[in-house]
């Protein structure tokens, strides 16, 4: 039996561009240019067409040591989309490089945009960074969610070496919105440490921006929080023109469902209708 080592998988240099414009009453997905490992579905209208529904694939399986993944999406005028992710995306323990993620997003005057990803794993060891930068029109808005979980904690799996980078800017006309820097190195004091996640496994964010939010929302979001009697930390923050939710606890499930029902109320006072919900989530 040979005993060479095995050659290292080449890391993957994935590439997203989609356009979305507004044309006779309906969202559409006019452009889009895939590089593996990134792919993006047919678009769904659950909702009829003004919002456009887009799941994006990752078909790797996992993020990588070496791995870059760059995004860009651009909504033009008037255009209405609603972009998730098919699976939890899975940061592996990493080969000695750092694995990174770079999303850019332009979104037109009156245009709307839910970016709704699934739950994030960051595997003991792996080492990662993502930037996000969002450049609003005015009239625009942008609604965002994050989940992540530090370490297969099902497992019984803690995230002690490593690091987690996350980096967000939202900007409007030259003007920083919220600028959101967040590090995360793999140590039992940062775990453990009030100032860190605490001994919790979950940290999620769900922000958004572009929309004056009254405090008669803000305290109807704290509300769905009150009667989930959830064993999580929350925090909510009124922005100059959006709110900030902030969770840290031990279950993706309490987080998603306090974040979902905050997206259904936000689209309810925009809109004046609740949002469907995509049928991957199912």
């Amino acid at each position: 039996m040979s005993t060479q080592p095995q050659p290292t998988p080449a890391p993957w240099h994935g590439n997203l561009e989609l356009i979305y414009a507004h044309r006779d009453g309906k969202t559409q997905l006019t452009y889009n240019k895939m590089r593996s490992p990134l792919k993006v579905q047919r678009p769904f209208y659950p909702e009829g067409r003004v919002v456009c529904h887009s799941v994006i694939l990752h078909t790797a399986g996992g993020i990588v040591g070496g791995d870059i993944l760059s995004s860009y999406i651009h909504l033009q005028p008037n255009a209405q989309a609603l972009i998730t992710t098919a699976a939890a995306a899975k940061i592996y323990r990493s080969n000695g490089l750092e694995a990174r993620q770079s999303i850019q997003i332009q979104i037109a005057p009156g245009a709307r945009l839910e970016w709704l990803p699934q739950e994030a794993i960051i595997f003991n060891g792996a080492v990662y960074r993502q930037d996000l930068r969002v450049e609003l029109a005015p009239g625009a808005s942008w609604l965002s969610w994050e989940v992540t979980r530090f370490g297969r904690s099902a497992r019984g799996e803690k995230f002690l070496q490593g690091q987690w980078r996350s980096h967000t800017e939202v900007w409007q006309q030259g003007k920083p919105l919220w600028i959101d820097r967040q590090w995360l190195p793999g140590i039992e004091e940062v775990l453990s440490s009030p100032h860190g996640l605490a001994g919790k496994p979950i940290v999620g964010t769900l922000a958004c921006l572009g929309q004056t939010i009254s405090p008669e929302i803000i305290e109807q979001v704290k509300e769905l929080w009150k009667t989930k009697e959830g064993i999580g930390e929350v925090g909510v923050t009124r922005l100059l023109s959006g709110l900030l939710c902030r969770y840290r606890g031990a279950s993706t499930t309490e987080v998603r469902n306090w974040f979902t029902q905050v997206w259904q109320l936000l689209r309810l006072s925009f809109s004046g209708h609740l949002p469907n919900k995509p049928r991957i989530w199912q």
